[in-house]
């Protein structure tokens, strides 16, 4: 593939997804797609986009519009959104016998966000096997639950659907209303829950806890990495702390007619699957305006760097509270579990941050212009979903106008593969002399 080697991994990796998502609107246009023999094109395309975005937004019902072939071909599309449509195409290279140059290396990195890969046919490999051993797990106990409510065909279809669905973040459902008719249903929700946070963690930290584990049993000693022991913590906080305060805020609300456990159990998974998959076991406009603010924070923050799942990520909120406290205790350096972070990192958490919020800020009064029936709380949910690549919605998304459709999906887009990557892909690089200019202070706050 000549042409690629011209590209820098950053636009190889959002011409990927260009390219899935173009391919996948071709394959929903096709008449056995649909029930009906037809779909427009902005619903192609937004289905698709959602798809390969892993998002989970849908303007078409996925059970009762599109046909199982059309059914298959959006799981197809977000398995390949979820692991990267680069990571499959690696794969291919090596299972054809072909070396891997240091460009597909830096494809992949800019993919997943590691450092410089050494062994890459190990990497690909592990990030394999994670995804088979975990999706069939989660396929297997859903099978369980769903074989004696469907023939048996159906039921494993449904499964594998969902399987899929929750390891790569992606919020498709085969259910019309998502999993409400199963928010009492402890193996349903603890199973999608489990697999919706490995989906999330990325796959290093998945890589590290498994090596971790090991050495506890092997009786050796093994130091997990600060990037991991942020996640963990923070996707740790960012369940509990959320679900505590969502069951406050519902309690004799939405869940006022639950028994406790169910109260437990519909509160657990609904913080869970907004960060990032997008899944509901209850009805979000009846939800009390607090409880909405709520989700649109986890959904801002989504899930961790490498995984499947978007949002501006765990880390980067880590990195950010972090500098706060360090500079209230007037520290000079910015400091993690006995770790200085360089200033670097610092200066990318907040560009991103302060990025996203940009975005978001222009994608929303964008919605306000074109859509003017929409309240403020709608938009902004739908906003935020899209970009997070979430898929929750306050029923409005098939409402759309096509250009209230078009800026979702752009935002879609851009959450999905990160505005740092698309503004590397867009900008060229000069060179500078190393100089800087007179330095001067303004008044702050």
């Amino acid at each position: 593939m000549p042409k690629i080697r011209k590209f820098n991994p950053s636009q190889v990796l959002a011409l990927s997804f260009l390219g899935a998502i173009f391919i996948g609107t071709l394959f929903l246009l096709l008449p056995w797609s649909t029930v009906q023999g037809g779909i427009s094109f902005i619903d192609a395309l937004f289905t698709a986009t959602s798809a390969v975005c892993v998002t989970g937004l849908i303007v078409q019902d996925t059970p009762t519009f599109f046909s199982p072939v059309g059914q298959v071909i959006i799981m197809i599309l977000f398995q390949l959104g979820g692991l990267g449509i680069m990571t499959f195409s690696t794969l291919i290279l090596l299972v054809s016998g072909r070396n891997i140059s240091i460009t597909d290396r830096l494809i992949i990195q800019e993919g997943f966000h590691y450092g410089f890969l050494r062994d890459l046919k190990t990497l690909i490999k592990k990030i394999f096997i994670f995804t088979l051993v975990i999706e069939g797990i989660a396929w297997g106990l859903l099978f369980l639950r769903w074989q004696r409510e469907f023939l048996w065909p159906r039921a494993l279809f449904i499964s594998l659907f969902h399987a899929i669905s929750a390891f790569c973040n992606a919020g498709f459902s085969l259910f019309s209303t998502s999993l409400v008719s199963y928010r009492s249903d402890f193996l349903v929700n603890l199973t999608m829950i489990t697999t919706i946070i490995l989906g999330g963690l990325g796959f290093l930290v998945l890589q590290e806890g498994t090596q971790f584990f090991q050495s506890i049993v092997r009786k050796r000693r093994f130091i997990l990495s600060l990037h991991t022991r942020l996640v963990v913590a923070m996707t740790t906080g960012l369940i509990l702390l959320p679900w505590f305060l969502f069951l406050g805020s519902e309690w004799n609300k939405s869940l006022a007619n639950f028994a406790w456990p169910e109260k437990l159990l519909a509160s657990l998974f609904q913080v869970v699957t907004a960060r990032t998959a997008g899944f509901n076991t209850l009805d979000l406009t009846s939800l009390a305006p607090g409880s909405v603010f709520l989700l649109i924070l986890l959904m801002f923050v989504g899930a961790s760097p490498g995984s499947t799942g978007g949002g501006v990520k765990t880390t980067t909120i880590g990195v950010i509270f972090s500098f706060i406290r360090s500079k209230l205790l007037a520290r000079d350096s910015v400091s993690l579990f006995q770790r200085t972070l360089p200033l670097e990192v610092v200066t990318k958490a907040f560009t991103l941050v302060t990025l996203a919020l940009s975005f978001i800020s222009l994608a929303s009064f964008l919605l306000f212009l074109t859509q003017p029936q929409l309240n403020m709380a709608q938009a902004f949910f739908e906003v935020f979903s899209a970009f997070g690549t979430v898929g929750l919605s306050l029923g409005i998304t098939s409402q759309l106008t096509p250009v209230g459709k078009l800026i979702i999906i752009i935002t879609m887009y851009c959450g999905r593969i990160g505005l740092l990557t698309l503004l590397y892909a867009v900008s060229r690089e000069k060179s500078f002399g190393k100089y800087s200019f007179v330095e001067e202070s303004v008044m702050i706050g």
